[in-house]
């Protein structure tokens, strides 16, 4: 099969499929290995940038995905008439943040780390498909342990999680300071960001 036709396949592919689909996947059905279907893919996006056209090919961790292209959100918006989703509370956000950067995580160890009870929280998380169950933790009680998901790779626009923005030194007497102007960045993203995916 050629790069022509593996490109061709796989526009194909994700434009039925409407939702992520592995890489791994497509290779074995093409009968390619992962690489071959992941430059290929990346040629498809290239082209689809370069043409400034209405859809963007993604990746997400190890998964590929046809979306709208983020200049034209506002149109499709408008065209479609839907609402606009809810923003996340500042709560939301705190618990998005530590499953991000602490995964996987249980839920008593966010309230530990906020201080308060986060079960509310993480429902509303879980139901926005912002993060998932992925397995339970080996102790008494067996708590289910939770990771973030493919759609919150999509919303935050990265690949992989090494994309998130650093973590301040905290032991330092500026840490405080630098996480602050971090968050506060985040923030102002935040609603653009939102909007793009929903």
């Amino acid at each position: 099969m050629d790069n022509l036709e593996i490109r061709s396949t796989i526009e194909a592919v994700l434009f039925a499929a409407g939702e992520p689909v592995p890489a791994e996947r497509i290779a074995l059905v093409l009968g390619t290995d992962t690489d071959e279907v992941f430059k290929c893919a990346k040629q498809l996006a290239d082209e689809y940038s370069y043409q400034q056209r209405g859809i963007r090919l993604v990746r997400m961790g190890d998964s590929l995905q046809l979306c709208s292209s983020p200049e034209f959100a506002q149109s499709i918006t408008r065209v479609l008439e839907r609402r606009k989703p809810p923003k996340l509370s500042q709560s939301a956000l705190e618990v998005l943040a530590i499953c991000a950067y602490f995964q996987p995580v249980t839920r008593a160890y966010v309230d530990q780390v906020r201080g308060v009870d986060s079960s509310y929280t993480m429902g509303l998380l879980l139901e926005r498909g912002l993060i998932e169950p992925c397995g339970k933790l080996d102790v008494t009680g067996r708590p289910s342990i939770y990771k973030t998901s493919e759609l919150f790779l999509r919303t935050m626009a990265i690949t992989n999680l090494s994309e998130l923005p650093k973590l301040p030194d905290m032991s330092s007497g500026d840490g405080v300071a630098q996480l602050k102007s971090v968050i506060d960045a985040l923030k102002s993203d935040e609603t653009e960001q939102m909007e793009i995916v929903n």
